[in-house]
C-alpha cells in the first residue's frame, strides 16, 4: 500500500467494515510511538451523524413551497386538498 502524493490512503474495505466506517465518516488519528492509529471521531454530546448527513443531503432539493399546515397534513396522513400558496 502507498500514500499518493496527495497524502492519501485507501483503507481496505475488511477493515472499513470492521470499525464501520462509510463514506464522510469523520475519523481520528492517533501517534503511539512508530505506529499511528485510526479511528471514528468522537461525536460531541447531543450530535447525531445520520441524521445531519440526510439533512445534508435534502437541503435545497425541494421544488415546492408548503405552509407548515400543509406539511403537517401530509405527516398526519390528511387527504383534504392542498391549497398552493403564492
Amino acid at each position: 500500500m502507498q500514500i499518493t502524493t496527495k497524502g492519501q490512503v485507501t483503507i481496505p474495505q475488511e477493515i472499513r467494515n470492521r470499525l464501520g466506517l462509510l463514506p464522510h465518516t469523520k475519523v481520528e488519528f492517533e501517534l503511539a510511538g512508530d505506529h499511528a492509529r485510526i479511528r471514528k471521531a468522537r461525536r460531541p454530546p447531543g450530535e447525531s451523524v445520520r441524521g445531519r448527513l440526510a439533512l445534508e443531503a435534502l437541503r435545497g432539493t425541494a421544488d415546492t413551497r408548503m405552509s407548515t399546515d400543509e406539511i403537517l397534513a401530509l405527516t398526519r396522513g390528511e387527504t383534504r386538498a392542498r391549497t398552493r400558496r403564492k
